[in-house]
């Protein structure tokens, strides 16, 4: 199931039907990549600044919480408007530890700190700043339309394609990952494939609890911009994304 965000309308809210959703916002004080990523400066701001204020400002969730191990994040987080009382579990925060676990555990500590059940859980990375608020609005449209239990945003990806210029080292031997009789011989002619943007994650809260992966039954992908989807995960990916919302800031004043 995809979803293309090209329209401009308005979200009418009121298809929420009385659903709680609850807002995560996961952040590990040893990111790898960019050393403090989620508290050096993007314009003036904390890298986390950007996420928490769309959160705030789509109007859709209940609360927002975020899930950290350090300290100096979760005491930044709440200075910006998102909740925090709790430090996640070492366990849950090494460099090797799953996203999805950790996003369950916030979900079991907000119900009980709220006394209240979710019906839904968005997990906004902070590592992708670029998102636009109507990107959140219509994510979350397209969820309820397509009764999904599960979505993931990204993006088409125009250059790189494991049907037609991805490889892998089988036994030595270079090959495609994706075979295809016969092979494509023009990115064009070869099956559209996207990138994973790590930007919004939904999920209902049974198939939060119940599985430990992204794809499910019943995942949708919703297709986002090329230009709002960069994830970032180098020094020049810190760069690139703060000359470009300087930029935007620019063109705006």
């Amino acid at each position: 199931m995809v979803g293309v965000s090209q329209s401009n309308k308005k979200i009418n809210m009121s298809q929420r039907v009385m659903n709680s959703i609850l807002c995560t916002i996961c952040m590990r004080g040893a990111s790898q990549g960019v050393k403090n990523k989620h508290t050096r400066l993007i314009n003036g701001k904390p890298l986390m600044y950007f996420t928490i204020k769309q959160a705030i400002k789509s109007k859709i969730f209940d609360h927002i919480v975020v899930s950290t191990d350090s300290k100096k994040i979760l005491k930044i987080a709440k200075s910006y408007g998102a909740d925090g009382w709790f430090l996640r579990p070492k366990k849950l925060a090494l460099n090797t530890s799953p996203k999805v676990p950790a996003i369950k555990h916030a979900l079991v500590q907000a119900e009980k700190f709220y006394n209240k059940k979710f019906e839904t859980i968005v997990e906004l990375e902070a590592t992708s700043p670029l998102r636009k608020i109507e990107d959140i609005l219509k994510a979350y449209k397209f969820f309820v339309k397509k009764k999904a239990n599960m979505l993931i945003t990204g993006c088409k990806s125009k250059k790189k394609n494991p049907y037609y210029n991805m490889v892998e080292l089988v036994n030595g031997k270079v090959q495609l990952i994706k075979q295809m009789h016969p092979v494509p011989h023009s990115h064009q002619s070869a099956p559209q494939v996207f990138d994973m943007n790590a930007s919004i994650y939904i999920w209902k809260r049974e198939a939060l609890l119940k599985y430990n992966t992204l794809f499910l039954d019943k995942t949708s992908l919703y297709v986002m911009n090329e230009d709002r989807s960069m994830d970032i995960d180098s020094e020049y990916d810190l760069n690139l994304v703060d000359y470009m919302i300087k930029r935007q800031k620019e063109i705006h004043d």
